[in-house]
This record gives C-alpha cells, sequence and structure tokens, in this order.
C-alpha cells in the first residue's frame, strides 16, 4: 500500500470506530437496549461468561454478554432521561483494534413526583475508555471501563 492509500484506509477505520462509539451513546440516550446489545461483540466473539468486560463508575467488573447487557437493561430501566455530551474524544486504531477514550459529560434526571414530570437533573462527569475490535459486521465494543472525575466540591463533601 502506498502512504496516502495507508493514510486514507487509516481514517476510514478512525471514522468508522468514531461512528460505531457515538452509536453507542445514542443508543444509551434512547434506551434502546437492543442497539446497546448490537454495540458489542456478539456471541460469535463473546459468551454470557467472557469475551467483553464492562466498568461502570462504582461497579464490580463485569464480564460476558449477559451480566453486561443485565448492566444497561438496569442503568436504563432506572433512568427517566440521560444525555450525553462528550468531549476529549480521541481514537486510535491499532490493526483490528481500537481505542476511544472520552470524557462523559452526563446530564441525567428521575421522575418527579408530579406523573409525567421530569424530576431534577443532575450532571456528572466521567471518563471513559472504550476498546473495539473490527468484526465482519464493523467495529464492535470488546471493553468499557468508566472512571467518575472527581469535582472541587466531592474534594470538600468528604471533609
Amino acid at each position: 500500500m502506498s502512504g496516502g492509500t495507508a493514510g486514507r484506509a487509516r481514517e476510514v477505520d478512525l471514522e468508522a470506530v468514531l461512528a460505531a462509539n457515538r452509536a453507542f451513546y445514542e443508543a444509551l440516550e434512547r434506551g434502546d437496549v437492543e442497539a446497546v446489545e448490537e454495540a458489542w461483540l456478539g456471541p460469535e466473539h463473546a459468551d454470557d461468561k467472557g469475551g467483553v468486560v464492562c466498568v461502570h463508575p462504582g461497579w464490580p467488573v463485569l464480564r460476558g454478554r449477559a451480566q453486561v447487557t443485565r448492566s444497561y437493561m438496569l442503568i436504563m430501566m432506572n433512568t427517566e432521561y440521560i444525555q450525553f455530551f462528550l468531549t476529549d474524544v480521541e481514537a486510535e486504531v491499532h490493526g483490528d483494534v481500537a481505542l476511544v477514550t472520552c470524557t462523559e459529560n452526563i446530564l441525567s434526571g428521575g421522575e418527579a413526583e408530579e406523573e409525567g414530570e421530569l424530576g431534577p437533573l443532575v450532571g456528572g462527569k466521567v471518563v471513559s475508555s472504550n476498546l473495539f475490535r473490527r468484526t465482519t459486521a464493523g467495529w464492535k465494543l470488546w471493553s468499557h471501563h468508566g472512571s467518575p472525575v472527581l469535582t472541587s466540591g466531592d474534594e470538600d463533601d468528604e471533609d
């Protein structure tokens, strides 16, 4: 491959990985369990015991499609509204593996006391690493690790 062709292939891969990353967060915002599950490596690469790994902030390590899918179902069932504003997004592609790091600026809320009303919105920040693998069905999540970002207010609360 010439340098120009290799550079273009790398750009195509980067665009595809970033699109897969965006699709994952958009599925979470919509509460679309099927689309979230589709974002992860499929049964041909991962089973209910292993093959995929997920760490939500404050949670233990989850391994396997069943545990990971169940975790997102619980989050979506207990979150009336969630929106992700991704910043500091960076991606690297190395062969059939890609890493996307980003800051998830999260706005979420639950149901208010008045039926049908949205409760107070709460903001939070999580730094995430999303590891993808290239498959015949496109780039799929292999591992997600989210770590909370402490704000100056959080440090004051510990005193």
